[in-house]
């Protein structure tokens, strides 16, 4: 079908708009990582630039040379770490949601209304962290950058709103056929809530991902410290020396670069995100279309 001079120009602003609005979102990776390649002094000199100034692979060098079996070791406890939460998130997240979704739950509004409670009022850190080292026993353990991160009261409802979407008639049919709850839970609730699922494992994942304050508050055993953390402590001990706190001796009377080892943290904390999306967009889209065509 022909389209019309002003369909045609429509079309033209809509495509240029797009283009440009994925200019101003690429713009700031690029300008990350050309400053992860420049020289410190460069930057000091003349400010940041999408275009590399003095090209050098100095700060990676300090970051892998000195740090590399560390940093491997960091990646391989965040990988875990963010697998074995996620999957733990979403089991503990819709099967709580599936169950405040059934209206013949006994106290069901009540149950909701406890964890409606949490995100209004908390106990305290202190109180939190008294909870999970003296009596969950969380401090350097895995579980420890798991299980406080693994439930979320926000992500609860959200799953509820999907399953509480999904037509009695089905439960009451898989329960006449002899179907217990879990059986419901696994065979129809969680195939029908693929996008709930995807949303919520997206959120958690990305959550055990970029996570540091677990590690912070119960991580002492280097051996256990999450990528996040680690190189969290790369900026914090660059810093330290670069404003004198730390004398530049400690470090090998060399002049750390303060700036591009920022950029380089975000680059090497982001790069795995940006190199699977290609490959998880696909699943994703798949997602967000389940029930939106009609069959």
């Amino acid at each position: 079908m022909k389209q019309s001079k002003g369909d045609r120009i429509l079309t033209f602003f809509s495509n240029g708009f797009l283009v440009l609005f994925a200019l101003c979102c690429l713009y700031p990776l690029v300008l990350t990582l050309s400053v992860s390649v420049s020289s410190e002094s460069a930057i000091v000199r003349h400010g940041y630039s999408v275009i590399p100034q003095e090209f050098t692979l100095d700060t990676y060098r300090y970051m892998f040379v000195n740090s590399g079996v560390k940093i491997l070791k960091s990646y391989g406890v965040t990988v875990l770490v963010t697998l074995l939460g996620t999957l733990g998130a979403l089991a503990v997240t819709s099967m709580i949601a599936y169950a405040l979704s059934i209206k013949t739950l006994r106290y069901r509004n009540i149950i909701a209304f406890f964890c409606n409670f949490t995100i209004i009022f908390s106990a305290g850190l202190i109180p939190w962290y008294v909870v999970c080292v003296n009596y969950y026993h969380l401090s350097n353990s895995l579980a420890g950058l798991i299980l406080p991160s693994m439930l979320s009261v926000w992500n609860i409802f959200l799953m509820r709103t999907y399953f509480s979407a999904i037509s009695p008639s089905l439960y009451e049919g898989a329960r006449i056929d002899g179907a217990n709850h879990f059986r419901i839970w696994w065979a129809i609730a969680l195939p029908l809530s693929k996008t709930a699922l995807l949303t919520v494992g997206l959120m958690y994942a990305l959550g055990y991902w970029n996570d540091w304050w677990n590690a912070l508050m119960f991580i002492t055993d280097k051996n256990l410290f999450p990528l996040q953390y680690y190189l969290y402590s790369i900026i914090s001990n660059v810093s330290a020396i670069s404003s004198g706190r730390i004398p530049a001796g400690a470090a090998g009377a060399i002049k750390l670069p303060a700036e591009t080892v920022k950029m380089a943290v975000t680059v090497v904390t982001i790069g795995p995100v940006l190199f699977l999306y290609p490959f998880i967009q696909n699943y994703f889209v798949q997602g967000i279309m389940t029930g939106a065509v009609k069959e």
